[in-house]
């Protein structure tokens, strides 16, 4: 069985390339993807989308509205109020991440991501564990 048989994810992302490398490992692994870019109509996009089970949330999106501006959105429309939102940046991660926290994403995980672990990342999330990855970037053929 697939890790993410059957679970309906919405992404909120405004770079083409990042959604695509999202669906991909996603649906690899069997969810069922809903797309948004960011735009005046993505809450109503959200709040219309049929059952959604997890929503990834960029956290730099375009026009000075931020992934934590929307988070707080989506809480307040009762179909979000139980759904796992976990924000996935290229944010600081030691700055983003314990904000994160604090407004109650369920996790954050930091671009780029690991195509080998993110659909495993979403799968402890959905299954009610919170993740907080900072991925370690190499520098100079080392490791930082």
């Amino acid at each position: 069985m697939m890790l993410l048989s059957n679970k309906h994810i919405f992404i909120i992302e405004d770079n083409p390339q990042n959604r695509v490398i999202f669906q991909m490992s996603l649906i690899r692994d069997g969810a069922l993807v809903e797309f948004e870019r960011w735009g005046r109509d993505t809450i109503a996009h959200a709040e219309n989308a049929g059952r959604i089970d997890l929503v990834i949330m960029d956290l730099m999106l375009a026009q000075g509205i931020s992934g934590f501006d929307l988070f707080n959105q989506l809480r307040a429309i009762p179909k979000f109020a139980d759904i796992p939102i976990v924000a996935v940046s290229a944010m600081d991660f030691a700055i983003a991440a314990p904000k994160a926290r604090e407004m109650g994403f369920a996790g954050f995980i930091a671009k780029p991501i690991d195509n080998y672990l993110f659909a495993q990342q979403i799968a402890m999330i959905l299954d009610g564990r919170e993740v907080w990855y900072e991925r370690k970037r190499t520098l100079s053929g080392g490791s930082v």
